[in-house]
Protein backbone atom coordinates (compact mmCIF):
# COMPACT_ATOMS: atom_id res chain seq x y z
CA UNK A 1 0.00 0.00 0.00
CA UNK A 2 1.07 3.35 -0.85
CA UNK A 3 -0.47 6.52 -0.12
CA UNK A 4 -1.63 9.41 -2.43
CA UNK A 5 0.05 12.58 -2.97
CA UNK A 6 -3.20 13.77 -1.70
CA UNK A 7 -2.97 11.75 1.77
CA UNK A 8 1.20 12.98 1.83
CA UNK A 9 -0.13 16.54 1.47
CA UNK A 10 -2.98 16.21 4.47
CA UNK A 11 -0.28 14.93 6.55
CA UNK A 12 2.44 17.36 5.77
CA UNK A 13 -0.37 20.41 6.43
CA UNK A 14 -2.27 19.19 9.52
CA UNK A 15 0.49 16.92 11.36
CA UNK A 16 -1.49 13.80 11.12
CA UNK A 17 -3.27 11.03 9.06
CA UNK A 18 -6.16 8.88 9.50
CA UNK A 19 -6.56 5.33 7.86
CA UNK A 20 -9.44 3.14 7.84
CA UNK A 21 -9.17 -0.30 8.66
CA UNK A 22 -5.46 -1.05 8.35
CA UNK A 23 -5.27 -3.63 10.91
CA UNK A 24 -7.17 -7.05 10.73
CA UNK A 25 -9.48 -7.56 13.70
CA UNK A 26 -7.91 -10.98 14.27
CA UNK A 27 -4.34 -9.41 14.88
CA UNK A 28 -6.41 -6.36 16.79
CA UNK A 29 -7.66 -9.27 18.95
CA UNK A 30 -4.73 -11.38 19.47
CA UNK A 31 -2.77 -7.88 20.77
CA UNK A 32 -5.44 -6.89 22.70
CA UNK A 33 -5.19 -10.49 23.94
CA UNK A 34 -1.63 -10.70 25.01
CA UNK A 35 -2.20 -6.66 26.34
CA UNK A 36 -4.78 -7.68 29.05
CA UNK A 37 -2.14 -10.43 30.24
CA UNK A 38 0.54 -7.91 31.15
CA UNK A 39 -1.87 -5.40 32.30
CA UNK A 40 -3.69 -7.57 35.00
CA UNK A 41 -0.58 -9.04 35.90
CA UNK A 42 0.93 -5.34 36.16
CA UNK A 43 4.11 -6.76 33.93
CA UNK A 44 6.95 -4.17 34.08
CA UNK A 45 8.42 -1.94 33.16
CA UNK A 46 5.18 0.39 33.11
CA UNK A 47 4.08 3.84 33.63
CA UNK A 48 1.81 3.90 35.92
CA UNK A 49 -0.85 6.80 36.42
CA UNK A 50 0.46 7.64 40.14
CA UNK A 51 4.00 8.26 38.60
CA UNK A 52 2.66 10.45 35.57
CA UNK A 53 0.83 12.62 38.42
CA UNK A 54 3.74 12.28 40.63
CA UNK A 55 2.04 10.91 43.46
CA UNK A 56 3.83 8.78 45.77
CA UNK A 57 1.70 5.61 46.36
CA UNK A 58 2.82 2.23 46.09
CA UNK A 59 -0.33 0.69 47.38
CA UNK A 60 -2.52 1.59 45.00
CA UNK A 61 -0.77 1.35 40.99
CA UNK A 62 -2.78 2.15 37.92
CA UNK A 63 -1.03 0.69 34.64
CA UNK A 64 -0.69 4.19 32.44
CA UNK A 65 1.27 2.53 30.00
CA UNK A 66 3.30 -0.91 29.34
CA UNK A 67 6.61 0.08 28.16
CA UNK A 68 9.43 -1.54 26.17
CA UNK A 69 6.56 -3.96 24.21
CA UNK A 70 8.61 -5.13 21.24
CA UNK A 71 10.40 -7.59 22.80
CA UNK A 72 7.19 -9.02 25.25
CA UNK A 73 5.30 -10.77 22.88
CA UNK A 74 5.88 -12.04 19.26
CA UNK A 75 2.76 -10.57 17.60
CA UNK A 76 3.38 -7.22 19.38
CA UNK A 77 7.15 -7.31 17.29
CA UNK A 78 5.38 -8.88 14.12
CA UNK A 79 3.14 -5.59 14.44
CA UNK A 80 5.89 -2.92 15.12
CA UNK A 81 7.60 -4.21 11.55
CA UNK A 82 4.67 -4.68 9.25
CA UNK A 83 5.82 -4.70 5.95
CA UNK A 84 2.81 -3.78 4.61
CA UNK A 85 3.20 -0.23 6.45
CA UNK A 86 6.70 0.30 5.85
CA UNK A 87 6.18 1.99 2.03
CA UNK A 88 4.01 4.60 3.93
CA UNK A 89 6.18 5.18 6.14
CA UNK A 90 9.18 5.82 3.74
CA UNK A 91 6.92 8.44 2.00
CA UNK A 92 6.04 10.49 4.71
CA UNK A 93 9.85 10.83 6.27
CA UNK A 94 10.68 10.04 2.40
CA UNK A 95 13.97 7.93 4.18
CA UNK A 96 14.42 4.27 5.46
CA UNK A 97 12.03 3.93 8.76
CA UNK A 98 13.64 3.09 11.82
CA UNK A 99 12.27 1.89 14.75
CA UNK A 100 12.98 3.90 18.21
CA UNK A 101 12.79 1.50 20.38
CA UNK A 102 13.74 3.83 23.56
CA UNK A 103 10.05 6.39 22.68
CA UNK A 104 7.14 5.13 22.36
CA UNK A 105 7.55 1.55 22.19
CA UNK A 106 4.01 0.94 24.02
CA UNK A 107 0.36 -0.06 24.96
CA UNK A 108 -1.33 3.15 26.14
CA UNK A 109 -4.45 2.26 28.54
CA UNK A 110 -7.50 4.25 29.45
CA UNK A 111 -8.68 3.08 32.65
CA UNK A 112 -11.97 3.69 34.12
CA UNK A 113 -12.42 5.38 36.71
CA UNK A 114 -8.66 5.71 37.54
CA UNK A 115 -7.06 7.12 34.64
CA UNK A 116 -6.43 10.76 33.91
CA UNK A 117 -5.91 12.95 31.60
CA UNK A 118 -3.33 13.43 29.19
CA UNK A 119 -2.26 16.85 28.86
CA UNK A 120 -1.37 18.72 25.44
CA UNK A 121 1.84 18.28 24.73
CA UNK A 122 4.27 17.52 21.87
CA UNK A 123 5.97 13.99 21.91
CA UNK A 124 9.19 15.35 20.68
CA UNK A 125 9.52 17.16 24.50
CA UNK A 126 11.78 14.30 26.06
CA UNK A 127 13.44 13.13 22.84
CA UNK A 128 16.81 13.76 21.97
CA UNK A 129 16.77 13.64 18.24
CA UNK A 130 19.29 15.80 15.98
CA UNK A 131 16.01 17.05 14.15
CA UNK A 132 12.59 16.51 13.99
CA UNK A 133 11.85 13.83 11.04
CA UNK A 134 10.12 11.29 13.70
CA UNK A 135 6.11 10.10 13.45
CA UNK A 136 4.37 7.92 15.78
CA UNK A 137 1.86 4.86 14.37
CA UNK A 138 -1.45 4.64 16.87
CA UNK A 139 -3.16 1.76 16.47
CA UNK A 140 -6.65 1.58 17.69
CA UNK A 141 -7.54 -1.87 19.42
CA UNK A 142 -11.43 -1.32 19.72
CA UNK A 143 -13.54 1.75 19.05
CA UNK A 144 -12.33 4.90 20.91
CA UNK A 145 -14.06 8.43 21.27
CA UNK A 146 -14.18 11.21 23.24
CA UNK A 147 -16.00 9.75 26.40
CA UNK A 148 -13.22 7.01 27.01
CA UNK A 149 -10.11 9.12 26.44
CA UNK A 150 -9.63 9.36 22.67
CA UNK A 151 -6.67 11.08 20.75
CA UNK A 152 -7.11 15.50 19.88
CA UNK A 153 -4.96 17.43 17.40
CA UNK A 154 -4.18 20.74 16.52
CA UNK A 155 -3.61 20.68 12.68
CA UNK A 156 -0.73 22.50 11.45
CA UNK A 157 0.79 22.55 15.26
CA UNK A 158 4.02 20.38 13.98
CA UNK A 159 5.30 23.44 11.78
CA UNK A 160 4.65 26.72 14.59
CA UNK A 161 7.52 27.85 16.85
CA UNK A 162 6.70 28.72 20.50
CA UNK A 163 7.73 30.43 23.27
CA UNK A 164 9.38 28.87 26.44
CA UNK A 165 6.65 30.59 28.25
CA UNK A 166 3.73 28.51 26.38
CA UNK A 167 4.34 25.67 27.95
CA UNK A 168 5.08 24.52 32.03
CA UNK A 169 7.82 23.11 33.88
CA UNK A 170 6.54 19.15 32.43
CA UNK A 171 6.46 21.09 28.99
CA UNK A 172 2.92 20.46 28.67
CA UNK A 173 1.21 22.59 26.57
CA UNK A 174 -0.48 25.43 28.69
CA UNK A 175 -4.34 25.58 28.46
CA UNK A 176 -4.65 28.21 30.34
CA UNK A 177 -3.04 31.13 28.77
CA UNK A 178 -4.66 33.22 25.85
CA UNK A 179 -2.37 32.56 23.22
CA UNK A 180 -2.82 28.41 23.78
CA UNK A 181 -6.52 28.89 24.12
CA UNK A 182 -7.37 30.33 20.63
CA UNK A 183 -5.51 27.74 19.25
CA UNK A 184 -6.52 24.66 21.34
CA UNK A 185 -9.79 26.16 19.82
CA UNK A 186 -8.89 24.61 16.40
CA UNK A 187 -8.08 21.39 18.04
CA UNK A 188 -9.69 18.41 15.69
CA UNK A 189 -11.01 14.72 16.47
CA UNK A 190 -12.20 11.80 14.78
CA UNK A 191 -13.66 8.26 16.59
CA UNK A 192 -11.87 5.26 15.75
CA UNK A 193 -12.39 1.86 15.13
CA UNK A 194 -10.37 -1.34 15.46
CA UNK A 195 -7.72 -1.28 12.83
CA UNK A 196 -7.92 2.01 12.46
CA UNK A 197 -4.27 3.95 12.14
CA UNK A 198 -3.24 7.35 13.28
CA UNK A 199 -0.15 8.74 12.27
CA UNK A 200 1.06 11.72 13.57
CA UNK A 201 4.03 14.12 13.56
CA UNK A 202 6.49 14.49 16.61
CA UNK A 203 5.80 18.02 17.01
CA UNK A 204 1.96 17.85 16.30
CA UNK A 205 0.09 18.44 19.76
CA UNK A 206 -2.14 16.10 21.12
CA UNK A 207 -3.72 15.44 23.88
CA UNK A 208 -6.48 13.21 25.50
CA UNK A 209 -9.44 13.12 28.24
CA UNK A 210 -9.95 10.41 30.82
CA UNK A 211 -11.83 7.19 30.43
CA UNK A 212 -15.28 8.26 31.66
CA UNK A 213 -16.79 4.57 30.48
CA UNK A 214 -17.02 1.68 32.43
CA UNK A 215 -14.74 -0.06 30.02
CA UNK A 216 -11.19 0.17 29.55
CA UNK A 217 -9.50 1.43 26.28
CA UNK A 218 -6.35 0.58 25.60
CA UNK A 219 -4.18 1.16 22.13
CA UNK A 220 -0.67 0.08 20.64
CA UNK A 221 1.63 3.22 19.87
CA UNK A 222 5.35 3.03 18.09
CA UNK A 223 7.59 5.27 16.62
CA UNK A 224 9.60 5.84 13.73
CA UNK A 225 12.71 7.89 12.65
CA UNK A 226 14.07 8.46 9.20
CA UNK A 227 17.61 6.78 8.88
CA UNK A 228 19.33 9.58 8.83
CA UNK A 229 17.94 11.37 11.94
CA UNK A 230 20.27 10.37 14.71
CA UNK A 231 20.11 10.24 18.01
CA UNK A 232 22.45 12.74 19.86
CA UNK A 233 25.32 10.80 21.67
CA UNK A 234 24.84 10.00 25.29
CA UNK A 235 21.37 11.00 25.57
CA UNK A 236 18.56 8.20 26.59
CA UNK A 237 17.37 7.95 23.02
CA UNK A 238 20.59 6.64 22.00
CA UNK A 239 19.12 3.14 22.37
CA UNK A 240 18.21 0.10 20.50
CA UNK A 241 17.19 0.40 16.78
CA UNK A 242 15.39 -1.64 14.02
CA UNK A 243 16.30 -0.46 10.35
CA UNK A 244 12.69 -1.22 8.57
CA UNK A 245 14.05 -2.04 5.10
Amino acid sequence: MKLSQEQIDEFNSNGFLLIRNFASSELCDEILQKAKYHLENIIEPIESEQEYLRIEDKNNITVRRLRQVYDREEVFKQWMTNKEIRPILKQLLNDTPVLTLAHHNSIMTKMPKDSSRTTWHQDRRYWNYENDNLLSVWLSLDDEYLENGLLEFIPGSHKIKFEKEQFDETISFKDDIPQNKQLIKQAVHFNLHKGDIVLFHCKTLHHANKNNTSKPKISFVYTVKAKETKPIKGSRSEFKEVILD
